[in-house]
Formats: C-alpha cells, structure tokens, sequence
C-alpha cells in the first residue's frame, strides 16, 4: 500500500451572509465604539467560537481518559515517598 500524504492549506475565505439590516447597524455601531470594523467583529467572534469549543473538546478527551484510568495509588505514600519525589529533577527545569 502507498503511503499518502494529505496536507490542509487555510487561507482567507469571502462569506456571504444574510443578516437583518438593523443588526448590521447596531453590530456596526459596536465596532466603532470598539475601533474596529464590522468585518473584523465577525472575524473574532467566529475565532473566539471556535477556540472555545477547541477547548471543550480536550476538556472532554482528558475526562474520557481520567475514567478509563485509576491513578490512585494502591497504598498512601510515606512522608519519606513524597519528600523524594519533590525532590526529583524534572525534565523541564534547568
């Protein structure tokens, strides 16, 4: 079987959308107060949008993990354990 590689290129995209003119104009009003453009209003919203249900999704990856997982030790660790542990180089410290 060969081996494909698929590659995703995102760019800027033109939508067309049909929204009410008195919600333009209240949306553009905001934008100005902001110092902004309608354009960019949208443009961030949509990002914030999407972020947030990026976020949501690892939220959700993590806690179907952590339930297929027990992590609790079998027996509590000594104050002796704990003091060598944090006392342990960790990788990410220099």
């Amino acid at each position: 079987m060969d081996a494909q590689c698929a590659r995703t290129y995102y760019g800027s995209m033109n939508v067309t959308l049909a929204i009410d003119a008195r919600v333009v104009a209240e949306a553009r009003r905001i934008a100005a107060l902001r110092g902004t453009s309608l354009n960019q209003l949208i443009r961030d919203f949509l990002n914030e949008m999407t972020q947030a249900d990026e976020a949501e999704s690892a939220v959700a990856q993590l806690e179907a993990l952590w339930a297929e997982e027990d992590y609790r030790s079998a027996d509590p660790w000594t104050r002796e354990e704990l003091h060598e542990r944090s006392t342990l180089r960790r990788p990410f410290e220099s």
